[in-house]
């Protein structure tokens, strides 16, 4: 009980700033039309600056170890395989399989994960996490983009080149990627930033994590708002359960799984296997929803399942996190 209870003292403080932004924007004190603009701000301001500081300090094979990578990438590719075949065999479309299966698998490593593991394991945790988010943004996010324009209506195989190519556009445009590999190429050369412009990049690290709680909340919030404006008929509680619990449980128990038989075998040194699990734990990345509106996917089943994968992980990640203790 003491150590669970110092692991929720941990956990407890950004999971309660997810709350704040929710309950902020619920409530209206927050105006929904400011939340773009507080979105702004982390994704090309504070995020970036931190990913940039956290990159200059990391070492290279902890950002582009090759066996993080194919472990990482096999387990994403098994989680949205098998989520995306579950749903087609209960008659969902395409664009619907493809979203699902990317709310299953990509982990919202970026706004949560960095600052949370951080906490946890220190500096040394947040490289593995930083290479999971590159690699989800780059390779994920263009596989299942490809899924949803396959079928009549996405134009087949031709359609899902296309579609595969404005997703590699579009993280071309992304700037945490850049922030990363900008902070590596960095920290490779010892480049140090002239001292204003260092402390400015410092202020706005420091602004990113507790901003990043707060608009979490508040995106679930309008998520929330606008599927209930639209008057949609709510995605199935078993449906909406059935993924929040395959990215909560399924997909780290998966990561810890292929991650043991990689230490066993002497690829992979245990310490990187932590906190590839934990960044496996945690909820559902939030710009999945956007995507899935973007790409005629049914968003408001995406966005209960951000909602709810958000809710419980306050439980299920401390849990993972009292198990890998």
């Amino acid at each position: 009980m003491q150590a669970l209870s110092g692991i929720f003292a941990v956990t407890f403080p950004f999971f309660a700033l997810v709350l704040c932004g929710y309950l902020a924007a619920r409530s209206r004190l927050l105006p929904l039309d400011a939340v773009p603009g507080l979105n702004m701000f982390v994704l090309y301001f504070a995020l970036p600056c931190m990913l940039y500081r956290f990159g200059s300090t990391t070492p290279l094979m902890q950002l582009f170890n090759p066996v993080v990578a194919v472990l990482w990438l096999l387990s994403g590719a098994l989680i949205v395989g098998a989520t995306a075949w579950r749903a087609r065999r209960l008659g969902a479309g395409w664009p619907d399989a493809a979203m699902g299966a990317l709310v299953a698998a990509f982990p919202n490593s970026g706004f949560m994960g960095v600052p949370l593991i951080l906490a946890l394991l220190g500096e040394g945790g947040v490289g593995p996490v930083m290479a999971t988010l590159l690699l989800d943004l780059v390779v994920t996010t263009s596989l299942c983009i490809g899924l949803a324009h396959l079928g009549p209506s996405g134009g087949g195989d031709h359609g899902a080149a296309q579609a595969v190519g404005r997703a590699l556009k579009g993280m071309l445009r992304n700037p945490m990627p850049w922030s990363i590999l900008l902070g590596a190429a960095a920290g490779a050369v010892g480049l140090q930033l002239w001292a204003p412009v260092g402390k400015t990049v410092q202020l706005l690290a420091d602004a990113a994590s507790p901003v990043a709680l707060f608009t979490i909340g508040a995106v679930l919030a309008r998520s929330q708002y606008q599927v209930a404006a639209l008057g949609e008929r709510p995605s199935p509680l078993r449906d909406v359960g059935s993924i929040a619990f395959t990215k909560l449980l399924v997909h780290p128990a998966l990561v810890w799984g292929l991650g043991m038989l990689a230490v066993r075998a002497g690829w992979l040194a245990p310490a990187m296997l932590v906190p590839l699990v934990l960044a496996a734990a945690l909820p559902a990345a939030s710009n999945v929803s956007l995507l899935a509106e973007r790409f005629g996917a049914d968003n408001g089943r995406v966005a209960r399942v951000i909602l709810w994968s958000t809710a419980v992980a306050f439980f299920s990640f401390s849990a993972v996190v009292a198990l890998l203790g």
